[in-house]
């Protein structure tokens, strides 16, 4: 007996000097939690690639010693970030391809094109993205004729920066045989007095010539999506939805994340047509610690920029369009009918206010008021004043994307009137009606970096701080709400709010050092701000020189 109470003495008194053995610490922070309180603190430790405990440097360090330890020298440490809308490999195809971002002609874009031709004589096709007639001298849709007389015996394809229209020449239209203007259903081939296509494809028309276009290997694709993922690491981001990845795309994730050849998070959405609901439905979802398949993704209408969103009414700079869907009401109806007895989340891409309003009555119909299955609208960018309130009563998340208000500001109001632009890139009015948004970016639409969209978003200005007193400032946010819109509730829009998205005990160790604090810093310096180090499940995958 004697004996026994010694041993239980020994043992109390070995646990109680004795330090937890842990694999990291991280001290002399300031870190900002993103939990219910919006708390911050000094310190925390990781092990398993979870974090245990959060506190104050010295009580963290009295308490367990650590495989590393980092001193963070008071620097801002916030949880990882959370792009809520994204397309990884459009991203990852964007690095390859020529870059048309912020050409201001159609001179200069050839100019482009013939230094990629030169630096790449062995492609079979010249492909690029980014062109935005909206910021050329002469606004309207650029034709093929440059691209046939510098380019006659090459096919190109160049998506438009919103990826919903793209310019081809005439050796692309050729392979594809299309010589006449076509009816598309959900699409448009733009055609001269003739009827013969100028070159320019609109939302589904676009597929009749992209199919043509050669894939690379699997090993070049995964080499493409890990240079994605080291850009993606550098400005912060540990989680992302891959908003809308076809068939082959899927098969292609499924295989690296299971070979651990890809590390960042990703809540991959399944691109999805009517006609295949059915199957998916069937084949069921799909979730690892790092990869989730879970949601189906849509498109309701096209972009604003090239006319293509379904309007209500006529575009104000054009009264002979009001933009189309891409499928007809009854195949949503029909769809979602199917999805609100299935375990699928649904996500649809709508920019007008005709789909946003068709969308959210749809919804309503199909999740009969209050609910938990956090159906998604993608960009909900357009939506008419009386339709704020059926994200409150269907219970439906706003997924945003700010850059997207500060790129178009300079012609939105050309295309939708004054009056129906007051419901147009809403974002306070969307947080005020739902009570969360999901913030994203749309890259490779919009840059990757989720600290331009923190910027505007909170001071809705733009690299320039133009308009030095916000566009539409009445729909400007505080800074936490911005940050919570891509941690915690971009982690919400996924189901994932108990595993990541804050820092508190029990969930993921993802985090990310910045070398200034954007909650406290002036406005100017937020868009330079840089990450010094970014980590996902306690191990580091960024770290600057």
């Amino acid at each position: 007996m004697k004996n026994t109470v010694y041993l239980i003495l020994l043992l109390l008194f070995t646990r109680c000097t004795t330090n937890t053995e842990v694999d990291l610490i991280v001290y002399n922070a300031k870190i900002y939690t993103v939990d219910s309180t919006f708390s911050t603190a000094e310190a925390f430790a990781v092990k398993n690639g979870i974090f245990i405990d959060i506190g104050k440097s010295e009580d963290i360090l009295k308490r367990y010693n650590a495989k590393e330890t980092i001193d963070a020298h008071q620097k801002a440490v916030y949880p990882g970030f959370y792009d809520a809308h994204g397309h990884s490999f459009l991203y990852a195809h964007a690095l390859q391809e020529v870059d048309l971002t912020d050409v201001k002609s159609m001179d200069e874009l050839v100019e482009r094109l013939k230094i990629y031709k030169q630096k790449n004589p062995d492609k079979k096709w010249i492909v690029g993205a980014g062109w935005d007639q909206n910021i050329w001298e002469d606004k309207s849709f650029p034709t093929k004729d440059s691209l046939d007389k510098y380019f006659p015996d090459t096919p190109i394809f160049l998506s438009r920066i919103d990826y919903h229209a793209a310019l081809v020449n005439e050796k692309a239209l050729e392979i594809a045989q299309i010589d006449t203007v076509q009816i598309v259903e959900g699409g448009l081939i733009v055609g001269d007095t003739t009827g013969h296509p100028t070159g320019v494809l609109i939302d589904n028309a676009m597929l009749l010539v992209k199919k043509f276009i050669p894939l690379e290997s699997e090993n070049d694709l995964l080499s493409y999506l890990q240079q994605a993922q080291d850009s993606l690491f550098a400005v912060g981001l540990t989680s992302i939805v891959d908003a809308g990845l076809n068939e082959e795309q899927l098969d292609h994730i499924k295989t690296f994340y299971l070979n651990d050849s890809l590390k960042i998070r990703n809540y991959a959405m399944i691109y999805a047509e009517p006609h295949r609901i059915e199957r998916i439905i069937k084949e069921g979802v799909f979730e690892t610690d790092r990869l989730s398949i879970k949601s189906i993704k849509f498109m309701a209408d096209g972009a604003l920029g090239s006319r293509g969103a379904a309007l209500l009414s006529n575009y104000s700079d054009d009264s002979t369009k009001r933009g189309f869907l891409l499928h007809s009401p009854e195949e949503f109806d029909v769809s979602l009918q199917k999805l609100a007895a299935s375990p699928f989340q649904v996500a649809i891409h709508a920019i007008g206010d005709s789909a946003n309003r068709l969308i959210l009555d749809l919804y309503g119909k199909h999740l009969k008021g209050n609910n938990d299955r956090r159906w998604r609208i993608e960009h909900a960018q357009v939506v008419s004043l009386e339709d704020f309130i059926k994200f409150k009563t269907y219970q439906i998340i706003p997924s945003i994307q700010p850059t997207h208000a500060t790129s178009d500001m300079s012609w939105a109001e050309d295309r939708l009137g004054a009056e129906r632009n007051k419901g147009a890139y809403a974002y306070r009015t969307l947080l005020d009606a739902y009570g969360k948004i999901a913030i994203g970016s749309d890259f490779p639409i919009e840059s990757i970096n989720p600290l331009y969209g923190f910027h505007a978003a909170v001071y809705r200005q733009d690299k320039n701080g133009n308009p030095s007193s916000g566009y539409q400032s009445e729909q400007r946010i505080s800074r936490e709400q911005a940050l919570r819109g891509m941690t915690i509730w971009a982690a919400y829009a996924c189901f994932q709010e108990d595993k990541r998205g804050s820092i508190e005990k029990g969930k993921d160790a993802d985090f990310v050092i910045l070398d200034n604090d954007i909650m406290t810093t002036e406005s100017s310096k937020i868009r330079d701000t840089k990450t010094l180090r970014t980590v996902i499940a306690g191990e580091t995958v960024y770290k600057a020189n």
